[in-house]
């Protein structure tokens, strides 16, 4: 079924094609939230609520293009995380000063699997991982992340580049892994 018939017949409250809509994205929107969030069951249950929130707000959307439908799609799921996060999980910004670039050796990355990487990113600070994702995942503005957070656009960057550096460590200490792992073998 095409997406514009699948939102059409949503808006219209069907609930099969609430539950096509919902297997459609389910996997892609709980991978999205488990990004922010620490665990599968908080992921779970925020991309619940996202899809609640989807439902719910399907009667003032004008489909465009699917595009535009799934970047409406994942905008939601992101604010529901946001929303999660504000709730229960304090956020510690560090402050605005030292907000150095830092290169990552590629050789480092070609190393990472996905999923390793993916780990990497939820072992980050709240503030730190959330700021990340927004950025370099969902690619937000500084100055969106900081409307966003209700935070500076230089605390934006300093949680960015501060996240970048700890990555780099923990990129490096895999890649040590890697190395000492290799010898041993």
């Amino acid at each position: 079924m095409e997406l514009s018939e699948l939102i059409k017949e949503c808006r219209d409250e069907r609930l099969t094609a609430q539950k096509w809509l919902f297997d459609r994205f389910a996997v892609s929107f709980f991978l999205l939230c488990r990004r922010y969030l620490k665990t599968d069951e908080a992921a779970e249950d925020c991309m619940m609520g996202g899809f609640l929130r989807i439902f719910k707000s399907l009667s003032g959307f004008e489909y465009k293009n699917d595009g535009a439908t799934v970047a409406w799609m994942k905008r939601i799921m992101v604010n529901e995380c946001l929303q999660v996060l504000r709730k229960k999980e304090p956020f510690f910004l560090v402050a605005e000063e030292a907000a150095n670039e830092v290169a990552i050796t590629t050789s480092v990355l070609d190393q990472l699997s996905a999923e390793e990487l993916f780990k990497l990113i939820t072992k980050l600070p709240i503030g730190y991982r959330t700021v990340f994702n927004l950025y370099a995942v969902e690619g937000f503005k500084h100055q969106e992340i900081a409307q966003e957070l209700g935070i500076t656009e230089g605390t934006s960057k300093s949680q960015y580049n501060r996240a970048r550096i700890l990555l780099q460590q923990m990129l490096e200490a895999q890649n040590n892994h890697y190395h000492v792992h290799r010898k041993s073998k």
